[in-house]
């Protein structure tokens, strides 16, 4: 495997652990679980400040949901694997980011 593929997969799972600490820490401390409707909460701070917290904790949320969509009504496979593929994605770039971040903060090498 090359040291780019490596990095990738590192980046990957990274991603996801990222958003499944984020949201298993949020439905701790709240006692319900996170998701796309902390938006749609009108014109608030808790609104904008949700936002950086969906950024991170979004993969989690669409693999769950789409997990939960496929088992209880039945989605189709197409539906399934393009948000998988999407949530890798996702989790990709959020993992990606993370770890230039912290190679930026000086505590990656």
């Amino acid at each position: 495997m090359s040291p780019d593929a490596l990095n990738s997969l590192f980046a990957l799972c990274i991603g996801f652990s990222l958003a499944g600490a984020l949201v298993s820490g949020y439905q701790a401390l709240l006692r319900r679980p996170a998701g796309f409707g902390l938006l749609q909460e009108g014109v608030a701070p808790k609104t904008f400040a949700a936002v950086p917290f969906l950024v991170f904790a979004a993969p989690f949320i669409i693999m769950r949901n789409t997990l939960r969509g496929a088992r209880i009504e039945r989605r189709r496979f197409e539906f399934v694997m393009m948000a998988t593929v999407l949530a890798g994605f996702w989790s990709l770039m959020s993992g990606t980011f993370f770890l230039m971040t912290l190679r930026a903060a000086g505590l990656l090498a």
